[in-house]
């Protein structure tokens, strides 16, 4: 090493002497949410693992391939993340791929964990009762002290690597362990003692369509250790093989390096991972941290994770609001994932045995598509709108190579997991703000999976094509005798119904772009399905029979089958391609104010869960902006906080988080696919954003910080707007944007103008 992270830390320290001036990146907490939630809405509406974030402190890169994170789960299952606050044992470091955020699971991952004295192989023997006391953890450097141990611990990461300092704070014998993390009993470890390597891979299986079964491609590392072994061996289960250097396929397998230490003695590794082979992790490790110190792979990511965050500067005496706003977006550039090796290699989508080549560019996976279409991907429209473009043509290559577009692609396979097409809405929005183009046979794509069913069920199995797309076609909604039953959320016919009208409106949107004037037209009368699921005698939703008649099996209150994790009232107001249309067939805008208010009194929004998202900013529609305005402030001061249960319910891969940084930042895309933001009022008295295009907008909204949070006037480039929406490509130009804020409620400030609706 060419410098000791303790020589890291004292130059840290001295610069912070320096300069008064924080980076941003120390405004970044990656506690906040391992912890659950105690906010209003999640104690009222949670159920199981929504009341907890689920988010963990990685170290990684941004859309890094492999999150690293400490460790106190042993485990692989399904809605059990990695780290939990409340866990008291640390068991290793782990080169993780959980969605941050979510209720799926960990695939392709391994584990590291140093050890002194006796060996201990079993996470249950190995692992150590840890104090948060002695742990700091930020994007870029996670440090822990083993004290049962004597061993001080510091980890950081490159795109595709891991790299650890371990200091061992009593001489004589100490080990490293590595094991695959498969629940299977599956995987591979070979101890190569001439280069100092132990190698692996842990076989990545597929759950929701397909669950069980191979997903035709592993995780495959290489951990390289600076000093040479003194002893080594595999195991499984308790029995150790001292000096064999090869084992796989048994439960709960691994390696081990052994070394003889020194007082004070750091011993450096790192580790490369791939998802196509050992020697593309090893390819990846060489071009990633050859002479890298451990000192200057910590001053890389932290300069990386600076450059990201300094896109949106924010001028605010509350310190709270700094570390919420920044850890947000922290949570928010984290996925979806990079999936090709530094070659350009990836598994191909859809069965992963064949090794495809991105030849350009860098291939992406994992996309929580029913979550992030919504504000992460129009916020990556916003401010890094080509890597956004390039995650896009991920999207489409899904396709070309799997045959559909999938519905909520995870570990490179199609699952179905989800309700909805929104891969579609994703695209769009991309499509419409001009940061992607669309082939002619990436088009054909989208329209096949709007319009079409798989031919086989064996391809409907797998988890290809909408759910329940035959009924939706035939009678313009899902009715309830179709049950949806291959599908991990089966029935919620309803749900599903809303979501594929807006899914039909975004197409729609793409084909009149794109010049296509009749599915243009067909997709845009699709797009008001919504209106055939609308109840008007209960001014809800509600689920309805072939025969046109509607359920007694109905309470707004409460959740139903027919409703994907929610209400009814909570679903009703899920149509934001046409909130004019909806407020018509409510009786007009005051009908809907009113049953929107009801709605509020009666406890109903739930920030936990995305469905209603959209729901504060929906007065801008009617006339009634000053309630968005009075909602939005509330929700970021009341649903976030900067304790470690400071995010109201799970994540979802960013969805919460971006949520945030668009609502701080007085804006909202409450209908992507149209190129416009609900105005609802900066949080903070003055931010600059930093877009792509070389321009920067200016932000002030003097006194925001002191609670005034109701719009008198906002003028842009000079000129007084009096729309409650603001159009993408005039942000963008950059320039000034002022709001006027006064302590109460203006009736005048945007209610003469209504942002789009198809019934406009």
């Amino acid at each position: 090493m060419k410098k000791s992270f303790a020589f890291l830390c004292l130059i840290l320290v001295f610069s912070a002497c320096k300069s008064t001036k924080k980076t941003l990146v120390g405004f970044v907490n990656p506690m906040i949410g391992t912890a659950p939630s105690s906010t209003p809405s999640t104690l009222r509406h949670s159920e199981a693992k929504e009341n907890n974030s689920q988010v963990v402190p990685f170290v990684t890169v941004p859309f890094g391939m492999t999150n690293w994170t400490p460790q106190t789960q042993a485990t692989e299952i399904k809605c059990v993340s990695p780290y939990y606050y409340k866990d008291s044992i640390f068991t290793g470091f782990r080169g993780s791929h959980w969605l941050s955020g979510s209720c799926v699971q960990d695939y392709a991952s391994m584990t590291i964990m140093p050890v002194s004295g006796a060996l201990k192989v079993q996470a249950q023997d190995r692992g150590v009762v840890f104090s948060h006391k002695n742990e700091m953890a930020s994007p870029y450097l996670y440090t822990l002290d083993l004290v049962p141990y004597k061993i001080k611990t510091a980890m950081t990461a490159t795109s595709r690597a891991g790299l650890f300092e371990f200091t061992f704070g009593k001489e004589g014998e100490a080990h490293v362990v590595v094991n695959p993390n498969s629940d299977e009993g599956q995987g591979y470890v070979k101890v190569i003692k001439e280069k100092n390597e132990i190698v692996g891979y842990n076989p990545v299986h597929r759950i929701y369509q397909g669950s069980g079964t191979s997903a035709g491609f592993s995780g495959y590392f290489v951990v390289r250790f600076q000093k040479a072994f003194s002893g080594f061996g595999v195991y499984e289960g308790q029995n150790v093989l001292a000096n064999q250097i090869e084992i796989s396929d048994k439960k709960n397998l691994g390696g081990y390096a052994t070394f003889n230490v020194k007082n004070g003695e750091k011993i450096f590794v790192k580790i490369g991972t791939s998802f196509t082979s050992i020697e593309e992790a090893r390819k990846n490790l060489d071009a990633e941290t050859t002479n890298l110190s451990f000192a200057e792979a910590v001053k890389n990511l932290k300069a990386s994770w600076e450059k990201t965050l300094q896109k949106v500067n924010i001028e605010t005496p509350i310190y709270d609001d700094k570390v919420k706003f920044y850890t947000a977006m922290y949570h928010s550039f984290l996925h979806p994932r990079t999936y090709s090796d530094v070659s350009g290699s990836y598994p191909k989508f859809g069965g992963g045995q064949e090794v495809m080549n991105i030849k350009d560019g860098v291939y992406y996976s994992d996309f929580s598509m029913w979550d992030t279409y919504r504000a992460l991907h129009p916020l990556f429209n916003l401010l890094i709108p080509k890597r956004n473009g390039d995650m896009m043509q991920s999207l489409m290559l899904t396709a070309k190579q799997g045959g559909w577009l999938p519905i909520f692609p995870m570990w490179n396979s199609y699952t179905s997991a989800m309700i909805g097409d929104h891969a579609v809405a994703a695209i769009g929005d991309a499509y419409i703000k001009n940061n992607v183009e669309i082939s002619e046979e990436s088009y054909q794509y989208l329209l096949k999976n709007a319009f079409e069913s798989p031919a086989t069920q064996k391809e409907y199995l797998e988890g290809k094509g909408r759910r329940g797309l035959t009924s939706y076609l035939k009678y313009g909604y899902v009715p309830l005798e179709d049950k949806v039953l291959e599908s991990f959320h089966k029935g919620e016919q309803v749900s599903r119904t809303l979501e594929y009208a807006f899914d039909d409106f975004v197409l729609s949107q793409i084909a009149q772009k794109k010049g296509d004037a009749q599915n243009a037209e067909i997709l845009k009368k699709r797009a008001l399905n919504y209106k055939n699921v609308y109840s008007p005698a209960d001014s809800t939703v509600r689920g309805r029979f072939i025969d046109g008649s509607f359920t007694d099996q109905y309470d707004k209150f409460i959740r139903m089958p027919y409703i994907t994790e929610g209400t009814p009232y909570q679903y009703t107001w899920y149509v934001p391609q046409d909130i004019a249309g909806l407020a018509q067939i409510m009786g007009g805008e005051q009908a809907f104010a009113a049953n929107l208010d009801r709605f509020h009194a009666a406890g109903q929004y739930w920030h936990g869960n995305e469905p209603g998202h959209q729901i504060p900013f929906l007065y801008n529609y009617v006339g009634q902006p000053w309630k968005t305005q009075k909602l939005v402030r509330e929700i970021l001061e009341s649903e976030y906080d900067s304790n470690v249960g400071g995010l109201s319910g799970n994540d979802d891969g960013g969805q919460m988080s971006a949520w945030y940084v668009f609502a701080a930042m007085g804006l909202y895309p409450v209908s992507p696919g149209v190129p416009e933001y609900i105005i609802s009022g900066p949080q903070f008295e003055k931010l600059s954003i930093k877009f792509e295009n070389g321009n920067i907008l200016k932000m002030e909204a003097k006194g925001a910080s002191q609670k005034d949070k109701y719009i008198q006037k906002v003028i842009f480039n000079g000129k007084e707007i009096s729309s409650p929406s603001i159009s993408h490509f005039e942000l963008i130009k950059g320039g000034r944007l002022v709001f006027v804020l006064g302590n109460k409620p203006s009736k005048t400030w945007g209610i003469t103008e209504r942002p789009y609706s198809i019934s406009k």
